[in-house]
């Protein structure tokens, strides 16, 4: 018997190493593929997103697409953290100043204008980078410099996505102009040894690019799979399209083929997909039956199964989807898609490190450079010497001609001035709001303590700080003042006693006050409200269970209005429409915890920062 089992675990583990050296395969072929329609029309497609580890697959694949590409056309590197003068170009300091008349300098993107750029490890490209590609993208061109007409910027983008898992992806806004997205993890590099054409056949196929016939069916298609796939964008389908078209001016085609639209419905749409498509049911019935049975035939208020999925007209005749583009796209889509679909989880990927560093602020100071503005040094920040000498140096001819007496060599006036800022990470700090009332103490209070006490011990790794309000009887008290001493919120926690009414009110009203302190001294409070919502001291001290529940919803309408981070755990035994419709007011997110203990609900807590 044991031995069977043996003989069946190995045979399953033979058959997922097949499995999985079929897959790679698959996307060696499409990377492959993918090479041959970027470099027929690096422009027009846009660009490529290559999931990679940076190994040997990638520089081999690299190697193929320069060898595909002409040697005409310019490679450039971008870096993730290159500065705006090398990226857009500007005024020459040094030459400027020796020449005595404005000399401007092309950034990076209009040197790429006709080529294609190289963007490495784009999953840390900071946002505002990510922007300044995207728009040139768009526009094929870049704004000149004061004095300077905007320089044209047509290039095609390589995006190295080196992210682990979903954690780490390239930013959104590029991902969604790159046609072409390919997967070489678990590629071998003797699999990418061999190019699927030549740059001869390269310049037969861009001839043969712009009589590429398309009719109404390949639109229809491309937008039916999209749709099914729950894409929003328009910019898939028209870039599926021009896939398509490419992969039938490769095979020498005129027209374009289910092959083309296979292709593209691989290398475009499946990697966009946010819902699983579903295959589309035979529209073939029995030769007895002139309509559908009644049990197939939904009623017209029954809501669609799929969610997520935007609405589709019934098909026509000549307007169903195609089940060989939809298994194309159902191949592509990456495993965690289909769990977590099924899971309910959001679409989009979140990192784990969530909630572990406060808000990205803008400081003059210290921290990493965020950029150069223009303004006065004040309050710290620093004088940038070369970029005002930048601003100032076109300008010195004119300035020197409207000076009366002997001016200096280098003339700079307030409005020149630059200065450096820098952005960091504000210090978090936790708010727990707590409610320490009889309703609550008879059930959880001491999950709730020692759910405190776990997170301290975590925020003392990370150098956060914590502070604890907890209501009860007539009004809310703050019982630890934001601190990072773990023995002394121990000793605080373990003498906080329970009972009384729930001045639900008065602790948000605390925990307000508090939070806009703990702003103003530079920190990013974090609102955790422990509560079952069951209100019934109002803020003045009265009793009355509607007066409480009005007052409460009003503290959380106040703490919405400000902007704060908040969470509301209920932790009543049964989840109550009072908890979720304060949660509601506070624009928080509602976490409702029937059976919990102390570790569950510190985990819950980090999840949701």
């Amino acid at each position: 018997m044991a031995e069977a089992q043996q003989a069946e675990q190995a045979r399953q583990g033979d058959a997922r190493v097949a499995d999985a050296r079929l897959a790679a395969a698959a996307r060696a072929g499409d990377a492959l593929l993918a090479a041959a329609i970027f470099a027929l029309e690096p422009c027009a497609i846009g660009g490529i997103t290559v999931r990679t580890d940076l190994g040997a697959a990638c520089e081999r694949w690299l190697v193929l697409l320069r060898e595909l590409l002409d040697e005409a056309v310019p490679l450039r590197r971008l870096p993730p953290h290159i500065d705006d003068q090398r990226l857009l170009g500007g005024t020459d300091l040094a030459l400027t100043l020796g020449c005595g008349r404005p000399v401007y300098a092309r950034g990076l993107l209009a040197e790429a204008d006709g080529g294609v750029i190289l963007m490495s490890m784009a999953e840390r490209v900071p946002a505002r980078l990510a922007a300044v590609v995207a728009g040139a993208l768009d526009s094929h061109s870049v704004a000149g410099a004061a004095g300077q007409d905007a320089q044209p910027a047509r290039f095609g983008l390589v995006a190295l996505d080196s992210g682990r898992g979903e954690e780490e992806h390239c930013p959104l806004v590029l991902a969604e102009r790159l046609a072409l997205h390919i997967d070489l993890h678990g590629v071998h590099p003797d699999d990418l040894l061999s190019t699927p054409i030549d740059r001869a056949a390269l310049t037969r196929a861009r001839s043969r690019l712009g009589a590429i016939q398309v009719d109404a069916e390949a639109i229809t298609a491309l937008c039916s799979a999209a749709a099914a796939c729950g894409i929003d964008s328009l910019r898939a389908p028209l870039l599926a399209l021009r896939v398509a078209r490419a992969s039938a001016a490769l095979d020498e085609r005129d027209v374009i083929d289910d092959t083309d639209l296979q292709s593209a419905a691989r290398l475009v749409l499946g990697p966009r997909a946010r819902v699983v498509p579903e295959a589309p049911a035979s529209s073939e019935l029995p030769a007895d039956s002139d309509s559908p049975p009644e049990s197939e035939t939904p009623p017209e208020s029954e809501t669609p199964q799929n969610a997520h999925a935007p609405p589709l007209p019934p098909p026509d005749a000549g307007d169903e989807l195609d089940p060989q583009l939809i298994a194309a796209a159902r191949a592509t889509l990456p495993a965690g898609l289909l769990a977590g679909i099924g899971a309910g989880a959001a679409s989009l990927p979140r990192s784990s490190t969530a909630g572990r560093a406060g808000a990205a602020i803008l400081k003059g100071r210290r921290g990493r450079p965020a950029g150069i503005r223009n303004g006065r040094p004040r309050h710290g920040s620093k004088l940038n010497i070369v970029a005002t000498l930048r601003a100032a140096a076109p300008w010195q001819r004119l300035r020197r001609a409207q000076a009366r007496a002997a001016a200096p060599r280098v003339i700079v006036r307030a409005e020149d001035f630059c200065v450096t800022w820098f952005r960091q990470r504000s210090q978090t700090a936790t708010l727990f709001v707590l409610d320490a009332s009889g309703s609550s103490a008879m059930h959880r209070l001491a999950e709730v303590k020692g759910a405190v006490e776990l997170l301290l011990a975590e925020c003392y790794v990370r150098r956060d700080q914590v502070a604890v309000i907890a209501f009860r009887g007539r009004a809310a008290e703050l019982v630890l003042p934001a601190t990072r001493s773990l023995v002394r919120a121990k000793r605080l926690l373990a003498g906080l006693p329970g009972g009384g009414a729930t001045p639900l009110a008065s602790g948000l009203a605390l925990a307000h006050q508090l939070a806009d302190q703990l702003r103003r001294r530079g920190l990013a409070p974090l609102l955790v409200l422990m509560t079952d919502g069951q209100a019934n001291i109002a803020l003045d001290g009265s009793a009355g269970r509607e007066r409480a529940q009005q007052d409460a919803l009003l503290a959380g309408r106040l703490l919405r209005a400000a902007a704060f981070k908040s969470l509301l755990i209920d932790t009543a035994p049964r989840p109550a429409p009072l908890a979720r419709l304060l949660a509601e007011a506070m624009l928080a997110r509602y976490l409702p915890l029937p059976y919990a203990d102390a570790r569950a609900l510190a985990g819950a807590v980090q999840s949701a920062a």
